[in-house]
């Protein structure tokens, strides 16, 4: 179920997207008092907050830069104030998507699932990457990239996959079915062996005593650094 907080003093329209959106798994509160939203973001968790600009009390332009300044949590403006002025202001604060009113709900549902999409991919990224000083090996997927500090490592398609793998689970045990599996595309059913010693030439000080990449008996392989 997808959790929505909106802050729509339309009742009409909140009505209606409440109804329609049910049948697509988002539950949504609506709160018409931009002070009762906000309250309600400091103690419940949301996926997303859908955010009107014209509001009692309080533009949506402050609301936005408060929600931004205090959470993580995505924000589509949902706004009959259509000048580019608006827009660019809203983009500029951190909100993720504007959509002008009126606009048929469906265009809405389309939104909230691509903005979520993006935000998981960004917090996915961000959690990979956070504290990434305190590692020696750092995963670059934009460039495709893995650093051993500062060096980018010389890499085939198959052994960048194979360490990306790792490193995503750094710290864990994983079994050679589970990379089998989650790599099957490659085929590497029997060049798995093949494949991790040639990466340990390219990672270890002694590829024959593995410190990073390393072999535990009868359970699989553990990637430390």
């Amino acid at each position: 179920m997808i959790k929505i907080i909106m802050i729509e003093d339309d009742a009409e329209l909140a009505s209606i997207l409440i109804e329609y959106l049910k049948d697509y798994n988002i539950e949504i509160d609506n709160f018409e008092d931009p002070y009762n939203g906000l309250g309600m973001l400091s103690i419940k968790e949301y996926d997303l907050l859908i955010l009107d600009l014209t509001l009692p009390g309080m533009d949506g332009l402050e609301v936005c830069k408060e929600v931004v300044s205090k959470y993580d949590i995505p924000i589509i403006i949902s706004s009959a104030r259509s000048s580019l002025i608006d827009k660019v202001t809203s983009l500029e604060l951190g909100a993720d998507d504007y959509l002008p009113k009126p606009y048929d709900p469906k265009e809405l549902e389309v939104r909230i699932k691509a903005v979520l999409r993006r935000y998981d991919k960004k917090v996915k990224k961000r959690d990979l990457n956070d504290n990434h000083d305190n590692f020696l090996f750092v995963l670059d997927e934009d460039k495709k990239e893995i650093r051993k500090g500062k060096i980018a490592l010389n890499l085939t398609a198959a052994e960048y996959a194979i360490l990306s793998f790792f490193i995503k689970k750094r710290g864990f045990i994983v079994s050679r079915e589970e990379v089998l599996n989650n790599l099957e595309k490659y085929n590497l059913d029997g060049s798995l062996a093949v494949l991790i010693n040639r990466i340990r030439k390219k990672i270890e000080e002694d590829p024959k005593n593995p410190k990073y990449l390393q072999t535990i008996r009868g359970m699989g392989y553990k990637f430390c650094d």
